[in-house]
């Protein structure tokens, strides 16, 4: 569930070059990359009844830390890229809620600086979530030596808000910025999505420049998410496409660099948490989101 995590009242048509992108990859790997026949919407801002409780396990270890500073990345073929990966939400904001109600500018308006998340309904946090997914995710990233930041790690009280995590990403010049996040919908409503910014320009925001970047991005994200994880596209968001256009989230407003929010999954259905708490599908999860960020950079 995306951080500044408004529904939007409509939904915005996919550009026909990125749903025929999609559609190519789904048919070179998983039958019914249409949906799921089971799902719906609807986003909750705090619905994490326990922030601490944690996921089933499987015999998948848990990532590696990563190297120091001064350790030298390995020789690879994303040698020279810089991706910065933005762990949705922080595991502490729920002790903030003063700090994370401001307001702050997305360039269109005001938001938010941050939410809570979602939650299993076992409580397991979406935050707790994201931040698992996206260690895993520098880990492989790393190993093929590509320069990876996150823009938190757990360590600070709460935030950052999200103009911050825009601009952390335009400060370091990404090559690609990913946003790992889990949707908060209705039983039934199954399959990931990737959120893209859509052409927005007032205030501090102009997206015009990283529009079609983002959707390139977005899509092999896409493609790849189902070859590793055999999960579907969305079937209550993205007309089955798995992809999405939203002009009202912040992290995407401001971004300068080609960015993308990945849904991962919906929290609050159980066949769709199950997988969420799985640590084992959270590392295909993590794969997925690799393999796309590299054959986007890549070329």
């Amino acid at each position: 569930m995306p951080y500044d995590d408004s529904v939007p009242p409509t939904r915005r048509a996919r550009p026909l070059l990125v749903a025929a992108a999609l559609a190519a990859l789904c048919l070179t790997t998983v039958a019914g990359c249409g949906g799921s026949p089971d799902t719906t919407e609807g986003k909750g801002a705090d619905a994490s009844p326990s922030p601490t409780a944690s996921a089933s396990t499987t015999t998948t270890p848990t990532p590696k830390a990563s190297p120091s500073p001064t350790e030298p990345l390995p020789q690879g073929p994303l040698t020279g890229k810089t991706v910065v990966i933005d762990p949705g939400h922080n595991p502490r904001n729920r002790e903030h809620t003063k700090e994370i109600n401001e307001q702050v500018d997305i360039g269109t308006g005001s938001k938010e600086c941050d939410t809570t998340g979602t939650s299993t309904n076992a409580g397991y946090a979406e935050a707790r979530f994201t931040l698992d997914v996206s260690h895993r995710l520098r880990e492989l990233l790393q190993a093929q030596g590509a320069r990876v930041l996150l823009t938190h790690d757990d360590d600070r009280p709460f935030g950052p808000c999200i103009d911050e995590r825009a601009r952390i990403g335009n400060e370091a010049k990404a090559d690609a910025v990913v946003s790992v996040h889990a949707d908060g919908s209705a039983v039934g409503n199954r399959g990931f999505h990737v959120i893209l910014p859509a052409a927005v320009k007032g205030g501090g925001a102009d997206t015009s420049k990283i529009v079609k970047s983002s959707a390139d991005l977005g899509a092999r994200i896409a493609g790849h998410f189902v070859r590793a994880t055999g999960s579907a596209p969305s079937n209550y968001i993205g007309g089955g496409t798995g992809l999405d256009t939203r002009d009202d989230l912040g992290g995407l407003n401001l971004s300068t660099v080609p960015k993308v929010f990945v849904e991962c999954g919906n929290m609050r259905d159980p066949k769709d948490a199950a997988l969420l708490t799985d640590a084992s599908w959270r590392q295909k999860a993590a794969q997925g989101m690799a393999d796309g960020i590299a054959a986007y950079v890549k070329g």
